[in-house]
């Protein structure tokens, strides 16, 4: 995330706009820390992370408006119990490793380098994380609008990973939905995917996007109805994606890449319609 266009001044004004407060004093109280820290973060316009994390989640506050200022008075879709110095304290005891495998999570990323990579940061300021149980919560905040994974789950690991309901990015241009790996028949939380709205559907209720070795589908999991199309289907409790083609007598005929046979349609689950497949060309 760059921070060129950040003012800590403004987030500080939308934190203490959140928590209703008018004073400096007043908002460390609600925070929890001391009141130099905020006349710290203001003299050095340094972004206060942690404290737009703990904000979000204490008051319900929307993350994106905390940081940008673009949705005044919407709210977050995720509230935990805690609030005050028991939140603080909560956030702050997931540092270290726990809370950098979620970010790996969100992303869907196997390795640190990757997150190296993506965010360039080096692998020794992230080992440096583990080593003293750090909190890195420009990360998290990062993390959380750039994947659309729960920001309670992300910063405390309690609750769902997925919002559960797609996202639609402040132009109307982009949506967000969950995304999953295809392994081994079964399917693996792996944080969010955003395409381009004239990609979608009539309706993006129950989508889901579904990443295999080199191939991925926009699957429509509220089709039920089996019929002709390439469906994701269960056979004995095992996800693969087929061709269908609907037969006389109550069976189907079901096609991909490494069989091609025929069976009752009794005998297969549907778990939903694709919509689009990706390929990659290596």
């Amino acid at each position: 995330m760059s921070e060129e266009n950040l003012s800590a001044q403004e987030i500080v004004e939308r934190i203490s706009s959140a928590y209703g407060v008018s004073s400096q004093r007043a908002l460390a109280e609600a925070l929890e820390v001391p009141a130099n820290n905020i006349s710290s973060w203001l003299q050095r316009d340094s972004i206060p992370y942690k404290a737009v994390v703990k904000c979000a989640l204490d008051t319900g506050a929307d993350l994106y408006w905390l940081i940008n200022g673009k949705f005044a008075n919407a709210n977050h879709e995720t509230k935990t119990a805690l609030h005050g110095k028991s939140l603080y304290d909560e956030i702050l005891a997931t540092g270290g490793r726990p809370v950098l495998r979620r970010i790996l999570d969100a992303y869907g990323f196997k390795m640190q380098k990757e997150l190296g990579d993506l965010l360039d940061i080096s692998s020794g300021t992230i080992s440096t994380w583990i080593r003293r149980e750090f909190f890195p919560g420009d990360v998290v905040v990062a993390c959380a609008l750039d994947t659309g994974v729960s920001l309670r789950w992300l910063a405390t690991g309690q609750g769902e990973m997925s919002a559960g309901q797609p996202h639609n990015d402040a132009e109307g241009h982009a949506c967000r939905i969950a995304r999953y790996r295809l392994e081994s028949g079964a399917l693996k939380e792996a944080g969010s995917w955003t395409l381009d709205r004239s990609l979608l559907p009539d309706s993006t209720e129950g989508l889901v996007f579904i990443q295999g070795l080199n191939t991925g589908w926009l699957v429509d999991t509220s089709a039920k109805n089996l019929g002709n199309g390439r469906w994701f289907v269960s056979i004995d409790d095992s996800l693969d994606v087929f061709d269908v083609v609907r037969l006389p007598g109550g069976k189907v005929h079901l096609t991909h890449a490494a069989a091609n046979f025929e069976c009752s349609i009794s005998d297969v689950a549907p778990y939903g319609l694709v919509t689009l497949t990706l390929e990659k060309h290596l």
